[in-house]
């Protein structure tokens, strides 16, 4: 039978959560709060169980968004999984949303990107087997382009509509986009079902954020 799992993303205004077995994703939920996701996630939560006849301890991996992403709301998913699977003993695994992106792609080099704001993205290089080529940055678009190698690349975003012009005069003006769907737990889902059937399932508490830019940044950001 394979593994029962409950992924959750709350890193941005648009969230998710899913449940999956194995692979499958059995139903994923887009959520949309401007104020947040720590007031309605678990009541979100358990209607989602109820509507499939779950119970909480029928759960064997609890799935989170890493981020990046708003630092309270990466906080907020990441809690909720290290609770429940503290609460359950079973196992939590973190994903990158960036990799999570990647996954909805089909080239041999994916670049996931997410507006970082303050003129700056999050930007990442994943293969097709969804391992990083190279460290997940927080930079201006610009400087990220040029760390990309001089090799096909497909880019990946929910909205990549604001980098569509600053692409336009660069090497990559002929590059595959692919617009991605908002919501990521389904996704999180299926990558933690790989790791956990390799062993990977992790220790609640040892789980941690993938904030990628400084903790400051807090100061500065505004969810959508």
């Amino acid at each position: 039978m394979s593994a029962r799992l409950l992924a959750v993303d709350t890193t941005a205004e648009f969230g998710s959560i899913a449940l999956a077995e194995g692979d499958h994703v059995i139903e994923e939920v887009i959520l949309h709060s401007p104020d947040g996701f720590a007031h309605l996630l678990f009541g979100h939560i358990e209607r989602l169980l109820a509507r499939h006849g779950w119970d909480i301890r029928d759960v064997d991996c609890f799935a989170g968004a890493a981020g990046p992403g708003s630092f309270t709301g990466v906080r907020v998913g990441l809690t909720a999984v290290k609770g429940l699977a503290e609460a359950t003993g079973r196992p939590a695994i973190a994903v990158s949303n960036l990799q999570a992106i990647a996954s909805f792609g089909s080239g041999r080099l994916r670049a996931p990107v997410l507006d970082a704001r303050r003129g700056e993205v999050y930007g990442g290089l994943y293969n097709q087997d969804l391992e990083a080529v190279q460290p997940e940055t927080v930079s201006a678009f610009s400087q990220w382009l040029e760390s990309l190698p001089d090799a096909p690349v497909e880019f990946l975003s929910p909205d990549f509509s604001p980098f569509r012009h600053a692409i336009a005069s660069t090497r990559f003006a002929s590059a595959e986009i692919r617009e991605t769907p908002r919501a990521l737990a389904g996704a999180i889902a299926r990558i933690a079902a790989t790791r956990l059937g390799s062993g990977q399932g992790t220790d609640p508490a040892a789980i941690d954020a993938n904030y990628v830019r400084r903790s400051d940044a807090e100061l500065f950001w505004k969810d959508r």
